[in-house]
Formats: structure tokens, sequence, C-alpha cells
């Protein structure tokens, strides 16, 4: 029994020494991997710069050299932000390596707005006399489809398939079950047009509900029908009927209708790519992932560091409070980041670039503040991306200039607050009692056992009127518009970037370049760098983080793949708390 227990007590002890052995090779392995991930890249010549949208973009490139590390499955998977994109097609144009650009597209999108900026990034490109294929191996959805339109050549598999018949909002009501399970939700909001609530009291969507979304809906389609019309040579009332009549039913039929130029198969592309590239036919085309082209050092035009700086403030995600997380803008992290730069005398200029649907209205009040403070000293530019509203548009409020794309989803100028009542579950169907003793009247309120009364909803009521008023108030401050101005195009209306442009609440057209651009001319800058905001996390600690913390999303995203941001978003909205100022839903343009 002894020498039982012995060998059992050795084989323990063997098998944990074992793990951290190889624990350490990994950890080392991989440190190694990003160690070598930071050298800069030869492109050889004759190459081709890939750039594959069927993928999530960020914004804001990871500083994290090898891209996200799964603890599940052990692999790094580097993934390139819009920066980055940008920066490459820039480089390749005057690259004599990079012969052209390869487009693959496939079902994932990465927003339609960052879709606007790639795509003219792209025209821009189309300069320097060098070639743009784009191609879709299953499914050209109408967004890729429409940033494949800038290339010389569109090609998709004969059995793919041309996603082509207009846009649509699907919205999920709950009420009917919230009834049947005996949930009331208890709504106080500010703003016709705030429909964020009404999944919660309605069974279908309200008139104003409908009239926000045909009127975001109808301008972004009738976007792309105008750049598809003018790249593909088809008049635009001819590409409403293709939509209107399904005609775009098989592959074929796209070819016949001139939306495509061919069907080809994948080892039919890369030949084509040879024949494009110089590449001899015996040969591998020489493709060169975004990744990696970003190792590329750039070309400066100056000798030396600039010393004067453009920062760039990158908040993306939802708004919350304290440090936020991978998805979300922390008030904490970002008003520091903001403050850091507002001090910083060799920082000239902020560019605050948004893509958010908003939040916590409170945590968006901190954040507003320092943008405030910057503005009074510097000057602050506000780059909208796929969406910068609600709490997204409040904090790009005091900002000089509002940039936007007719595409950007913008406004939602209101507020409204949400507290359940589960009286009737917890009592009548799963027989669960509460009793309370209390010191005064309301020191239960926003108990979920029982419902509001009347002089609770009433205080609830002033505190959003006052945080309507107050965001009324920022914007026609920032906007030097009348509140009446502001307050009638508020409401909690979604407006297209095309539209809020109209209505005064952008002031000019464009990307992130332009941003920067604009914040040079602002401050008389021609030698300058750029710095990106909030410092990004250090690699090894982000890696520690992944082994330790991370391993719980990271085998939730596997399992769920690519639905996994229906889940993220859903333990988003279980996070609401307080008074919200977010944007009515979760919008995707395809």
């Amino acid at each position: 029994m002894k020498s039982f227990l012995k060998y059992t007590l050795a084989t323990i002890v063997g098998v944990i020494l074992s793990s951290f052995i190889l624990f350490l090779i990994s950890f080392g392995l991989i440190g190694a991997m990003i160690a070598a991930g930071d050298k800069p890249a030869v492109i050889q010549p004759n190459s081709v710069l890939l750039l594959n949208t069927d993928q999530n973009i960020p914004d804001r490139g990871s500083a994290y050299p090898w891209g996200d590390f799964n603890p599940v499955t052990m692999k790094l998977s580097p993934k390139t932000g819009l920066d980055e994109i940008l920066e490459n097609i820039e480089k390749a144009k005057s690259d004599e390596n990079i012969t052209g650009i390869y487009i693959e597209t496939g079902m994932t999108t990465p927003g339609i707005s960052t879709i606007e900026e790639i795509r003219n990034a792209l025209i821009d490109f189309r300069e320097s006399g060098k070639f743009i294929l784009c191609y879709s191996d299953d499914f050209l959805t109408q967004s890729s489809y429409y940033l494949g339109t800038v290339a010389d050549s569109i090609f998709l598999n004969p059995a793919g398939i041309l996603q082509f018949f207009g846009l649509r909002s699907e919205i999920t009501f709950y009420k009917n079950a919230l009834d049947k399970l005996g949930v009331e939700m208890q709504i106080i909001r500010q703003g016709k047009f705030k429909s964020a609530v009404e999944p919660y009291m309605l069974d279908k969507m309200s008139k104003e509900s409908r009239e926000q979304i045909l009127g975001f809906l109808n301008p972004i389609w009738e976007h792309l029908l105008a750049g598809i019309s003018t790249e593909r040579d088809i008049p635009v009332e001819k590409l409403d009927e293709l939509a209107d009549n399904l005609a775009i039913n098989l592959p074929e039929s796209a070819v016949e209708n001139r939306l495509i130029d061919g069907l080809k198969y994948k080892d039919e592309i890369l030949d084509e790519l040879k024949k494009l590239s110089g590449i001899s036919a015996g040969k591998k085309v020489r493709l060169v992932s975004m990744n990696q082209y970003s190792k590329v050092p750039v070309k400066r035009k100056y000798k030396g560091l600039a010393k004067n700086k453009i920062a760039i403030v990158y908040a993306t995600g939802i708004i919350t409070f304290g440090e936020g997380g991978e998805y979300s803008i922390g008030s904490a992290k970002f008003s520091k980041a903001i403050r850091k730069a507002r001090e910083d005398s060799l920082i000239k200029a902020i560019v605050l670039r948004i893509n958010s649907p908003g939040g916590i209205a409170m945590a968006a009040d901190i954040i507003w503040r320092e943008v405030d403070l910057a503005s009074k000293v510097k000057p602050v530019i506000a780059s909208m991306g796929n969406v910068a509203a609600s709490g997204g548009y409040y904090i790009a409020a005091p900002a000089d200039t509002i940039l936007a794309h007719p595409t950007t989803l913008t406004g939602s100028i209101g507020a409204f607050g949400t507290i359940p009542n589960a009286q009737k579950l917890l009592n009548d169907k799963l027989g669960i009692t509460f009793d309370v003793a209390k010191t005064n009247d309301h020191a239960d309120f926003g108990s979920i056992y029982r419902p509001l009364n009347q002089a609770e909803k009433e205080y609830l009521q002033i505190g959003l009127d006052r945080t309507y008023d107050d965001f009324l108030s920022h914007v026609a401050e920032g906007r030097n518009l009348t509140k009446e101005k502001v307050d009638s195009i508020g409401q909690g209306r979604v407006w297209s970037g095309a539209d809020a442009k109209e209505n005064g609440l952008v002031d000019v057209f464009g990307g992130i370049n332009r941003a920067i651009a604009i914040a040079a001319e602002m401050t008389d800058l021609d030698h300058y760098r750029i710095v990106s905001l909030p410092v990004q996390e250090d690699p090894y600690q982000k890696l520690l983080k992944d082994l330790s913390g991370n391993i719980k999303a990271s085998i939730i995203k596997k399992e769920l793949g690519e639905s996994y941001r229906y889940y993220r978003e859903l333990n988003d909205v279980i996070q609401y708390s307080g008074i919200q100022m977010r944007m009515p839903f979760f919008i995707e343009i395809h």
C-alpha cells in the first residue's frame, strides 16, 4: 500500500512539474514569436497585397504583435486595424514591390462606414495605375459588393451568392414573453423616438420608430446605389429595379446584369493574379497579408522624429464606468487619456475617433467634461465611424469639427431608464414572497419585487428630464444651435450621416485621415507624428491576462463562432443600469 501511495504521489508530482515546464516552454515560445513579430518585413518583387474583409475590423490595430492569443487553441490570431489598413494601402501606392491589391470578401462584414473608409482609400490607390481585383468564394454581401465595385474586376464563385435586395432592420420584441413570465418593465424615457425600450413595452414598431428607421435606411441605400452606379455604369433606377424584382437570383444573373465580371473558382483567380502580378505559371502568387505588410516601415517625408504630435483617442464600444474592456469605453480610462492629451504641450490637436452606440449617461458625462476642457485649449476633431449615437454623440458635442460618413449612424439625442417589476413572476409563478422592514416610505425604492408608485416614477422622470436637458444644452453649445433646434432634431431620433450633415449635427464628410488632415491645418503643422491613446496594454501583460482571465471568453468564442457577438450584445443589455444614453438597437449593414 505504501508503495502504491508513493508511486501515485510521484506520478502526480511528475504531472504537475511537467505541466509547469510545458507552460514555461510555451510561454517562452510565444514570447519569442511576439519578439519576432516586431521585426520589419521584407517584401519580394511582384507581390500582391491581400485585403480580407471577411472579419471584424477594429478602428485601431493591436499593440499585441501577433494578435489575440487563444489559450484554448494555443493559436495567435492577428487582427489588423482600420488605421493599419489605410496606412498600408497608402504605402502600397508607391511600393515598387506591390503590383496590386486583391480583395477577398465573405459573409462577415466590418461595418458599412469602415468599408466606406477603405473604399475611399482604394479609389485613391487606383491613381497609382496598379490593379485591384475582388473575389468572393462563397457569399458576397451588399456592403462587400459596394466595396468591391472600386476594383477593376469582380468575380464570384460559380456556386456563390450575391445578395442584392435592399436593406432591412429587424427588431425582436419581448413584451408578450415578459407578460407570460409575469415581468413588467417599468420604463421612463425622454424623446418620442427613443425606442430602445419599445421591445419591452410593445409587440411591434411604433410609428415613430418605423419612421426613424426608414429615415436612415433609405439614405444609406441610396448612397450605396449611387456608388455602385458610378463604378459599374448602371443607372440607379436599374439597380433598384434589380433589387425589387429579386433579379439577382443566380450567379449567372449577376454577370448578365453587369454587377460582376465573371464566375471563377479560386484556382482560376490565383492564375489571374499571377498574370496581373507578372508571376510565371509554375510559381505561387506572392500574397502579402495586411498584418505582414504593417511591419513594412513607412517612408518618412522628413528626417528625424517630429517634435509636435497629434493624438488620436480611440473610443470604441459601450460607454460604461471605470476602465472598461475590449468592447467598452471606460469613463475613467478614457477621461484620463483625453486629460493626458490636453496637458501634453507637444500634442497640438486631438482627434477623437468614436465608434459607439452610447451607454451609461453619467459615464458619458465624465468623458464629455474632459473633451470640453480639451476643446478650450487646443483643437478637438471628432471622427465618427460606423456609429456615434446617443452617448457616442454626447462625447463628440464639444469638438470644433465633427466628421462622419453618409452611412454613419448618429444623433439619438435622448435618454431612458428601466426597472423590472418581477412581482408576478416571483409571487404567482415561483411562489416566492418578500417582506421588508424599512425606516422610510421609499427605502425599498428600486426593488424588483414590487411596482414603482407614482411618487417614485415622478422622481425618476425628474432625473431623466435633467439628463435630457443637459444633453440639449451641451449639443446646443457645442454646435452653436438653439436648444429648441436641438430638441427638434433630438427626441431620441437616429439619423444617417447624410441627414446629420443637413441638420447641423455633422460638419464634414470624411474618415480618420481627413480628421487628421483638418487637425494639422488648424494647428499649421506640416511636420508631426501620430500618437494613439489610451496607451495599449503591454503584450506580455495581455498574454498573462489571456492565460489567466480570458479562458472562459475564449471557450465561448470557440463554441459560438460568429454568433459570439450576439452573446456579447446580450451581456451588454443585462448590464444596463441607471439612466442610459444608448442607441435603440444594434444594427449592421450587409
